[in-house]
Order: structure tokens, then C-alpha cells, then sequence
């Protein structure tokens, strides 16, 4: 069963998987802070300074002065605007990943559309045209 396992495990298929996988993870992150950090804030200040990530709507009503105390009383809230930055986290991932897979299908077109080298001629043309140079030269 360990063998088995093994043979599995190191499958060439499996471990791109894995190595796909991490990287997606780190990429994600860079994605998060991208949107979090350098795209929200100027889009806040160009509609008057709002800060995506503190928009929420308080359904007890109660009226907490921000997102945190809100969280701290333990109110049912609706984060709308991480929601928000999730979209867009989503939006860029999509477009990120679509903008690759364009490239890798762009250079594999390029790839087969690489002229084949014409087919050998047969041993009985090579044969044949050996003759007619001969008999040309005669």
C-alpha cells in the first residue's frame, strides 16, 4: 500500500498540481494586497475618502461608530465592503490567470504552425531519381 501510495504521489500530473497550488496561494496574496493596499485607497479618496474595508450595515440598528466596535458588541452585521474588495481580488485573479492562459495558447499556436519538414521520398523515388540524374548526364 505505501508503494502504491508512492507511485501515485510522485506522478508528474500530482506534484504540478501541488506546485500550482502553492504558487496559487502566494499569487492570491499579492492579488489581495494589490487590491487592498495600491486600488482601493484612490478609488476611496475619489469618492470622498471612503474606506471599502470598514463599509458594513449594522442589522440591529444599533448605530456602533465603527466596524470594529461592532464586531467587539457581537452585532450581526453585512460587510459589503470586503465583500467589495473580494470581487475585485476575484476580478484581477480571473483576468490575471485569462491574460497567461491567452500567452501559453498564443505561443502554442505559434508552435504548430511551425512548417513540418516535407516527408522523406520513398526508397523507390529516390531509386528512380537517381536514375534520371544519371541518364540526364549521359
Amino acid at each position: 500500500m505505501l508503494s502504491e501510495f508512492k507511485k501515485f504521489a510522485m506522478r508528474g500530473n500530482v506534484v504540478d498540481m501541488a506546485v500550482g497550488i502553492v504558487i496559487g496561494a502566494a499569487f492570491g496574496k499579492i492579488v489581495s494586497s494589490i487590491v487592498n493596499d495600491i486600488i482601493m485607497p484612490p478609488i476611496g479618496m475619489l469618492m470622498g475618502g471612503v474606506d471599502f474595508s470598514n463599509l458594513y450595515f449594522d442589522l440591529s440598528r444599533t448605530g456602533y461608530a465603527s466596524l470594529a466596535a461592532a464586531e467587539e458588541a457581537g452585532a450581526p452585521l453585512i460587510k459589503y465592503g470586503i465583500f467589495i474588495n473580494t470581487v475585485l481580488d476575484f476580478v484581477i485573479v480571473a483576468f490575471a490567470i485569462f491574460m497567461v492562459i491567452k500567452g501559453m495558447n498564443k505561443m502554442k499556436k505559434k508552435e504548430e504552425e511551425k512548417p513540418a519538414e516535407p516527408p522523406k521520398p520513398s526508397d523507390e523515388v529516390v531509386l528512380l531519381t537517381e536514375i534520371r540524374d544519371s541518364l540526364k548526364s549521359n
